[in-house]
């Protein structure tokens, strides 16, 4: 099975960032909008990327130290998609924060170092991540090619939250209500899509991980 197979729902699930988008909205309230905003992202990414590298080595580590590292890698997916539906179910009873704007002044700078920030802060949001870093050791790839995969899953993640820079390019200082109201519909969609799609996920994962231990094969 193609290893994007597995990734590209995981990807989704990912994508529903209220932190990161909301973090970018603010930065187009800055003297440099497009700047700081593509700074903004391109410090989660990095962070994001080398959380992964991290995680990753972290777990080949510890695999050595096991005597069945592919009874591990399930053991760990059973562990996540414990924590999805407790986060899916968490999710579905938390009552709505209110958001203060502040007006400080951002540089690409400081933008860069926010997103890697916001990157730490929405760690609630990074679960299906470390389901993909899970998914990615599992399928037994060489060292570089599983960096490519990780390089390519973090691209693809990046990608949708260009619409901030691209629309401020676009519609320039009519482009900040446009992106708040944006905002605040990714936020009840977020309410509603992410603890069924982080659910959904976690079920798979849970199914995966007893299949295997029951008959000794996966689902994926």
């Amino acid at each position: 099975m193609n290893i994007f197979t597995i990734l590209i729902p995981i990807l989704l699930a990912d994508i529903v960032n209220p932190v990161l988008f909301a973090s970018m909205v603010y930065a187009t309230g800055s003297a440099r909008p497009v700047i700081n905003s593509i700074a903004l992202l391109l410090g989660h990414t990095l962070a994001y990327f080398c959380a992964g590298v991290v995680v990753a080595l972290g777990l080949e580590r510890i695999t050595h130290y096991l005597a069945n590292p592919g009874a591990f890698d399930y053991v760990l997916g059973f562990v996540i998609g414990l924590l999805l539906l407790w986060v899916a179910l968490a999710s579905l009873k938390k009552s709505k924060n209110t958001k203060k704007e502040r007006e400080d002044s951002l540089s690409p700078l400081s933008a860069f170092g926010m997103g890697a920030v916001v990157n730490f802060v929405g760690i609630p949001f990074a679960l299906p991540y470390f389901a993909a870093v899970d998914q990615i050791l599992k399928a037994n790839l060489g060292a570089f090619e599983a960096l490519a995969v990780l390089t390519v899953y973090n691209v693809l993640y990046a990608l949708p939250f260009l619409i901030v820079p691209v629309l401020v390019i676009i519609l320039g200082t009519n482009a900040r209500p446009l992106l708040q109201k944006i905002n605040g519909a990714l936020d009840r969609v977020s309410a509603v899509l992410m603890p069924f799609i982080l659910g959904l996920v976690g079920l798979a994962l849970l199914a995966d991980a007893l299949l295997y231990f029951t008959t000794g094969n996966g689902l994926f």
